[in-house]
Parts: C-alpha cells; structure tokens; sequence
C-alpha cells in the first residue's frame, strides 16, 4: 500500500488530508472509496500534464515572435542607420520606419517578460530564486532597452535638425553625431548582454532542470554563449562584433520553440514537494 500511495503521491499535488483519507479507505478494506480516490488523484495529474503543455505552447509562440522582434529590428528597419552614408543624413528619410523600430522594440523586451512570466510557475516548483532571476533579467532588459531607444530616437532628431539646417553647421553636426551615436552605440551592447545572459540562464535552467531534451537546451545555452562573447562582449571592450558567432542562436529558438509548442515542458522529473515526502512518511 505504501509503494502504490508513493507512486500516486508524485503525480499529484492533493493535500496531506486527502490522500490521509484514501490511507484510511485501504486500511478499512473499501476497495470502491479507494478506486474513487485514485481515478481523481488520476484525473488531476492528467489536468496538470495538459496545463503544463498549454504553458509550453504560449512560450514556444514568444520564442518565435521574440526571435522575429529580434531580427527585423536590426537587420531591416535600422539598416539605414548603420549604412556607410551614417546616421546623420539617412535617418531622416526614413523616419517612420525608426519610430515603428522602436515600438518593436519594446514589444521585443516586453515579450521577454511575458515569457518569464510564464515559466515562473514551472521553473519555481524546482528553483524559486532561479525563477525570479529569470523575471528580473527579463525587467532589467525591458529597461536598458528603453534606454537604448531613447538614443536612437535621439540619433533621428539630430538627422532631422541637419536636414533642416544644410550645409551652414556641418561641422557641429559632425561633431555631435560622433556623440550620439557612441551613446547609442554603449547603450545597445550593454543591453545586448543583459538579454543575452537572460537567454543563457533560460536554456541552462531548462537544462540543469530537463523540462526539455538536454541536447536541445545545451546547444541552445551554447549558442547563448557565442553570441555574448562574440557581440556583446567584443561590443564593450571595444572590439568589433562577430556577428557570424550570433548566428547559431536563431535555429535554436526556432527548434525549443517547435518543441514547447508539440511537446510542452517536460516535467517527469519534478522533485517531490516538502508535502508530498511528508504524505509519503504518513502512508508508511
């Protein structure tokens, strides 16, 4: 009885006094209460199992819509900004365009926070200061990316006031888009690595956890790494940015997020709670 209870007890999470009473049934002989019990502890595991997929869903989409956020912004909307004619005279044509980059933007990081929002649950059956680590790389990203779009906000003032001014100030001009764009410049690579260390601590802890394949999450926390030391921390110490090293990132997100959104988190391997081991001690 005891092995059966213990077997029951991790698929569940009823309370001590539930699955006390099923302890009693047996030991009273009711075969029809006990079976009663287990088909409902049954039936909530199996209501857990299905929450846990839905979870892996939402976030295996998040995954894909960050990922798009991620690669439209810099490679297609803020190409003109880095063309080898420089900021200062090609933002303003394409005004708009900054401005609909910079919404993106945040949609970007706030889709980060959505997404730590929705591991929270999970990840803090196994790891509760992981969990809000992950939430709060997720917050301190939203903020540097705020940060960082100010700057290109202001990099498209500045090439409207040159626009409107000719060729009467070029100079100042010059000499103030050097500024603005190296302020730029150090607000991005700094954001760059907050959001790459969120998405490193996200793969190592589906990792050191197994809510998926470990082959999936190793290649994924690998690819996390190049891309901090080869762009981010280049970018900060003053190095150009290997931007061929980034490049494994992308079809990691795509596979983890083709995974969550087939198979879900994977949670056979959830430790028992404090309750549970003490259902377990009861049921001896």
């Amino acid at each position: 009885m005891s092995a059966r209870l213990a077997t029951i007890s991790r698929r569940t999470t009823c309370s001590p006094a539930s699955l006390e009473k099923g302890v009693d049934a047996v030991a009273a002989g009711d075969g029809r209460e006990w079976r009663a019990m287990e088909g409902a502890v049954r039936g909530d595991w199996e209501a857990r199992m299905r929450s846990e997929k839905s979870v892996g869903r939402i976030v295996g989409v998040l995954l894909l819509l960050h990922l798009a956020a991620g690669l439209i912004v810099p490679f297609i909307l803020l190409h003109p900004l880095v063309n080898p004619r420089g900021f200062l005279t090609s933002a303003v044509g394409v005004a708009n365009q900054v401005r609909a980059a910079v919404l993106l933007l945040f949609v970007g990081s706030a889709i980060a926070i959505g997404i730590a929002g929705a591991v929270l649950p999970v990840v803090r059956r196994y790891s509760s200061a992981m969990a809000f680590w992950l939430l709060a790389l997720a917050a301190a990203s939203f903020s540097l990316q705020a940060v960082d779009n100010a700057h290109i906000l202001s990099m498209l003032s500045l090439s409207q006031d040159y626009a409107r001014a000719g060729t009467a100030k070029a100079e100042t001009f010059q000499a103030l888009a050097i500024v603005v764009g190296s302020a730029r410049k150090w607000a991005h690579y700094s954001c760059l690595l907050v959001v790459g260390s969120w998405i490193l601590l996200l793969y190592s802890l589906l990792f050191r956890f197994r809510l998926v394949p470990r082959a999936l999450a190793g290649f994924g926390a690998v690819a996390s790494v190049l891309q901090i030391t080869g762009v981010s921390l280049r970018g900060l110490l003053g190095y150009p940015p290997e931007t061929r090293l980034a490049m494994p990132l992308a079809p990691a997100y795509v596979a983890l997020a083709i995974w969550l959104i087939v198979k879900g988190f994977d949670e056979r391997h959830r430790p028992l709670s404090a309750e549970t081991q003490e259902i377990g001690v009861v049921g001896a």
